[in-house]
């Protein structure tokens, strides 16, 4: 009898184990036009919107969340800062590939990729929040283009490398990984403006 309740009790423990971790993701958009993203929804109006699940050989796999779940953000705050939808549309594909809870190796973070130092600066609080990160990201955004006289290509270099190099070579900086990007973001911005990407 108790080899056999030695053998049931792994079982049992096997059986009640916790689920395996899943982090899923709601959004709503209220009566304003705001969209409300969380991973703990608050009342019925929250819908799924993303699910984060363990993929092939144990890696965590990302179910991507479509962009026009952030139009409504992306719309509202580029309008009111005046900056094309279309282009931070495309840097936010770039840089996160509208994933808002991306972090770079270099500790970039959020949809538009803030470090924590620019965030903190811009007032970002929460730097995973869509909105405030978003808002944070086009106000540097407007920013550059500002100092570079609405050359979008030169206020993308400096997004990406910083305004310094740019200043310092007056045109996008000779570093590979600056001129890739943006060369990939206007191919997106294109993108968006003719109707080729959503």
């Amino acid at each position: 009898m108790k080899k056999l309740l030695l053998l049931i009790l792994p079982l049992v423990f096997l059986s009640i184990s916790p689920p395996e971790a899943r982090g899923d993701f709601y959004k709503y958009v209220d009566e304003n036009g705001t969209v409300h993203i969380t991973n703990v929804p608050t009342s019925k109006k929250y819908v799924w919107a993303m699910r984060e699940k363990s993929g092939k050989h144990g890696r965590d796999e990302r179910v991507t969340v479509y962009s026009r779940d952030y139009d409504n953000i992306i719309q509202i705050l580029s309008i009111r800062h005046g900056v094309d939808p279309a282009l931070v549309k495309a840097i936010v594909r770039a840089e996160s590939d509208f994933d808002a809870t991306a972090i770079s190796k270099k500790g970039a973070r959020g949809l538009m990729q803030l470090m924590p130092e620019t965030a903190s600066i811009l007032g970002v609080r929460d730097i995973h929040d869509p909105y405030e990160n978003v808002e944070g990201g086009i106000r540097h955004l407007s920013k550059l283009l500002k100092m570079f006289n609405n050359n979008v290509r030169f206020a993308l270099a400096a997004y990406n490398a910083g305004e310094n190099a740019v200043l310092k070579y007056g045109t996008v900086p000779p570093y590979p990984e600056t001129r890739e990007y943006v060369k990939r973001i206007l191919a997106y911005y294109k993108g968006y403006n003719n109707g080729t990407y959503r």
